[in-house]
């Protein structure tokens, strides 16, 4: 595997009229990783993808994808990278290893129908025409079109929107499988939670610009410490206030004494917790400890949900 980054961007701006989309964008993404791009509608999200898969234009700035600029040398990058977009539509009366084939056909680099059906969980729906599967199913062969062509780089633009859950996570078991193969995943999507279960690293893009980039884990710790929230019951009010480590941020009651709780060190505010419980007795109920996701990190960084 090449040292050179999967993508590498420097100083990339884009404009529509007044409105600026993408401010001065610098970015590297290295070969193998699962890239998040995370941003409310109309951040710049949308735009920066188009511009690596060669759909739009940029102002300003370099960018390389595979060593390619996308720019200039569509032709020679289109065949090492597979898109799949948040809606697709395909011939309805075709069958489905008829659709792979079709598209199969356009490429010089060619995947096994049959291995990239069993991939995305599709084998028993070999023959099937487009008409009989179900939603989750068509989104799956969305997914295995991007990979007809053994692609090193895979767009996936919203790859879950509107699934359940297990079909949900069918897919993240497919991305995964994908990442295990060397591949590099470039991942938007508006679930914070599929982001951080499956993101190496993503960056929180506001107003064209980036103001946040590394792993979910490193931006929870960096953002929120080592901080969490205790959601505590007890059969009647508990005195917490001056508790070293503690500090109740939510209390009511209603029959029960209901608390939320940060604590900075979960450890010694636990065991200071269960000594007061103990020593007042009061009686615990129920006990969650809740750590930082990467949604809380969005929303102290942007002020705003993704929605």
């Amino acid at each position: 595997m090449s040292d050179e980054p999967a993508v590498s961007i420097s100083g990339l701006f884009k404009r529509y009229g007044a409105v600026t989309a993408l401010d001065g964008i610098d970015l590297q993404i290295e070969r193998g990783e699962i890239f998040g791009v995370l941003g409310r509608n109309g951040a710049g999200k949308t735009t920066l993808i188009e511009i690596l898969e060669g759909l739009r234009e940029r102002d300003a700035g370099e960018v390389h994808v595979l060593g390619f600029d996308p720019a200039s040398e569509l032709d020679c990058l289109k065949e090492s990278i597979g898109v799949q977009l948040q809606s697709s539509s395909f011939f309805r009366k075709l069958k489905v290893a008829e659709i792979l084939a079709q598209f199969r056909s356009y490429y010089l680099r060619k995947s096994d129908i049959d291995e990239v059906l069993g991939m995305v969980s599709l084998s028993e729906k070999r023959n099937s025409y487009i008409d009989e599967l179900s939603g989750g199913q068509r989104q799956r062969l969305a997914l295995a079109v991007a990979m007809i062509n053994d692609p090193q780089i895979i767009f996936l633009d919203e790859p879950t929107t509107g699934l359940d859950a297990p079909v949900r996570r069918q897919v993240w078991r497919t991305v995964q499988d994908m990442k295990n193969e060397g591949k590099t995943i470039i991942l938007t999507t508006h679930y914070i939670e599929e982001a951080e279960r499956l993101c190496d690293r993503v960056c929180i893009i506001e107003s064209g610009r980036i103001i946040a980039v590394d792993s979910p884990d490193n931006l929870i710790s960096k953002s929120l410490g080592t901080s969490a929230k205790i959601r505590l019951t007890t059969e009647r009010p508990l005195r917490i206030e001056g508790e070293k480590g503690i500090k109740a941020v939510d209390t009511s009651v209603n029959g029960n004494a209901e608390y939320i709780i940060e604590a900075e060190n979960t450890g010694p505010a636990l065991v200071n917790l269960v000594n007061s419980i103990e020593a007042q007795n009061s009686g615990l109920l129920e006990l969650q400890i809740k750590r930082g996701t990467l949604e809380d990190v969005f929303v102290e960084l942007t002020g705003k949900e993704i929605v």
